[in-house]
């Protein structure tokens, strides 16, 4: 019988992308909840995988519920031995930096940049005007 596969960061984010905040509907993952995952070698048969993420707030009322699915869905994956997850409040979660452009889109927060784009300039003339 051949071992499971060890588990990879991209295969434990790929599960956490599976979890869903339940009063937003987008996933742990792209709400930018996850803050680092890491994979190390128990020195046995399996790995340890170390999770730190936050919460929405501190009072958020689906943290515990949050917390023990994280626990669950990447504990069941193959390989696994052991997860540790750190709940952490620094910095605190702001999803104008952290979610991903999916969720911002969806939760209506997508920003257009005026300084992203530039107005092409007029055959001759020193540069562009800034604006859409």
């Amino acid at each position: 019988m051949t071992p499971p596969a060890a588990p990879t960061v991209e295969s434990v984010r790929a599960v956490l992308k599976t979890i869903f905040d339940p009063e937003i509907h987008l996933s742990i993952l792209d709400l930018g909840l996850i803050y680092d995952v890491a994979v190390q070698s128990d020195g046995k048969k399996g790995h340890r995988v170390n999770i730190r993420m936050t919460l929405t707030t501190p009072a958020c009322p689906y943290g515990p519920a949050l917390l023990s699915k994280v626990h669950a869905e990447v504990g069941a994956m193959p390989g696994v031995s052991d997860i540790h997850v750190d709940l952490a409040w620094i910095p605190p979660w702001d999803p104008r930096t952290m979610a991903s452009d999916e969720a911002k889109l969806k939760m209506g927060m997508f920003e257009l940049d005026d300084d992203d784009e530039e107005t092409p300039a007029a055959p001759g003339a020193p540069g562009g005007k800034k604006g859409i």
